[in-house]
């Protein structure tokens, strides 16, 4: 009989084990995870079929096959540059990225992070199922007469959407175990994909801003050409409120240039998905041009209309493995957060009940909405509110020199008052004024031609300037406030600040929160 020593890692529980943890900080023993599992993670919840539908956008706006490339290619890692310094406060805090953020927006600012992940949750998670969904349907009906009716869909997309619960529900063991299998998988369909179409692709293809295109038309190009960029950066930024959720189970030791690297490449990798969906909108925009008309345009029925019939199984595995790692990876960090802002919720209840809400946003954004337009405009929406509260988070890290007070991050999850990140009431006003005054600002400006154009979107002249605006004002603003308004010097750990000042002021005590009164 053999017994377990205390200071041994503990065994690994089983895939089919319910993870018990929610965003309380990850016992030493328990974090066993690697850099190159967080790589799997990150890339295997975006190298699928519904990254695939955003890198068609470029198509779908208009642009070249070279200019769609182009606008990818600066989406892909101008996003990965963003994203992969949110890997680091996993690891060093051994929680979520929303907790960690109450150092920087107090102990109450915290649920801004929960909000923002909500968004991101619904919209990607929604766009995993409306894809999946979509291509199930549509290869069901090309190998076996299946109906592609009202039926059909809500079919696909319930059982799709059930089974991704099914996944989150039992935790973070069992998402990594399926995105082992994605990452692989998907990867080799990819491929094979690229076998597929080869004889059929046309790198020439010229869009519609070419040189016999009327002065209006030409005028529309870099507004066309940075939207589909910011379609294609929401992506890598999407993961910024989920990354401390799959990062946590990192060693605090590990190096933190590696797992920043990770998050890096991990973006890096998903130009598989997203050239292979550019490369395919071009050929459909060029074989079956009615499938990418901007009034109705329908990428996963085009897809399947010029595949060959060998390839119609592969579509469905990709879109059936690919969606269930998207949906997975979207959906675990919103409801392991959410069991921390409802305390009467369980991680495995605010799972359900968050899912509940995306899947009422899926069939009113099929049904009853235009499906481009909703997607695009919620991306856009995500990235101007996301990035801020990013870099509020990362000149955070920086000017604390990655120092973090672990049993003070939690105080909002117990319930509790004071601690070293209590500030005023519990909000920390200058990362709070950062964001949302570079968030309101960046809405302001944003400029989606045909779909949403905020009052000061025409500032220059009809190109959108809401993402870099916003993140330059987020960092001077953070910087000019912490330097004006010092923080208290306990925030900051033994080796002091980096970059600001800071004053003097005694720390609260952490006390339990009063009860409430009785009825």
């Amino acid at each position: 009989m053999t017994s377990h020593h205390p200071d041994s890692p503990a065994p690994a529980p089983s895939l089919t084990e319910v993870e018990p943890y929610g965003v309380e900080r990850i016992p030493d023993a328990e974090r066993t995870a690697t850099p190159f599992d967080l790589f799997r993670v990150a890339f295997g919840g975006a190298n699928t079929f519904s990254t695939c539908v955003l890198g068609a956008f470029p198509i779908l706006f208009g642009l070249s096959f070279w200019q769609g490339l182009a606008a990818t290619v600066l989406g892909v890692l101008a996003g990965a540059l963003i994203l992969c310094p949110m890997a680091v406060f996993g690891p060093a805090n051994g929680t979520n990225n929303a907790v960690s953020s109450s150092a920087h927006l107090g102990v109450h600012g915290r649920v801004v992070g929960s909000f923002l992940s909500l968004l991101t949750a619904v919209a990607f998670f929604s766009i995993s199922v409306w894809s999946s969904g979509d291509a199930l349907v549509g290869g069901a009906h090309r190998l076996f007469g299946l109906p592609r009716g009202t039926l059909s869909y809500v079919v696909a997309y319930a059982l799709f959407a059930g089974l991704v619960l099914a996944v989150c529900v039992y935790g973070f063991r069992f998402m990594l175990f399926v995105n082992k299998i994605a990452v692989t998988s998907a990867t080799v369909l990819f491929l094979l994909g690229a076998v597929a179409f080869a004889g059929d692709f046309d790198p020439s293809y010229g869009g519609s801003f070419t040189a016999s295109a009327d002065a209006a038309t030409r005028a529309m190009f870099w507004p066309s050409f940075i939207g589909a960029a910011l379609i294609v950066l929401s992506n890598p930024v999407s993961f910024g409120a989920f990354l401390g959720d799959w990062s946590r189970y990192i060693p605090a030791d590990a190096p933190r240039r590696r797992v920043v690297g990770a998050a890096f490449l991990s973006q890096l990798a998903t130009l598989l998905p997203f050239v292979f969906g550019l490369a395919t909108a071009s050929i459909i925009a060029t074989k079956a041009p009615q499938y990418v008309d901007p009034a109705a345009p329908d990428f996963v029925g085009g897809l399947l209309a010029i595949s060959p019939s060998w390839f119609f199984l592969p579509v469905c595995l990709l879109a059936l493995i690919g969606g269930m790692s998207t949906g997975t990876t979207a959906l675990y960090g919103t409801g392991l957060d959410f069991s921390s802002v409802f305390p009467r919720l369980s991680r495995v209840r605010a799972t359900m009940l968050v899912g509940a809400v995306s899947i009422a946003f899926i069939f009113l954004g099929r049904f009853a909405l235009d499906l481009v337009q909703s997607i695009s405009t919620f991306a856009t929406m995500i990235i101007t509110c996301t990035t801020p509260w990013m870099v509020v988070m990362i000149i955070g890290f920086f000017t604390r020199r990655g120092w973090y007070d672990p049993d003070a991050l939690q105080v909002f999850n117990r319930r509790q008052r004071g601690g070293r990140y209590w500030f005023t009431h519990g909000w920390n006003w200058r990362g709070m004024t950062a964001w949302w005054a570079s968030a309101v600002l960046g809405i302001l400006c944003t400029d989606i031609p045909g779909q949403f154009v905020g009052p000061l979107g025409d500032l220059a002249n009809g190109v959108d300037i809401s993402l870099p605006l916003s993140l330059a004002v987020a960092a001077v603003l953070y910087l000019a406030l912490l330097w004006l308004f010092p923080e208290p010097r306990a925030a900051y750990g033994p080796e002091g600040a980096r970059w600001v000042r800071t004053r003097e002021v005694p720390v609260p005590a952490i006390t339990e929160a009063p009860a409430p009164a009785a009825v």
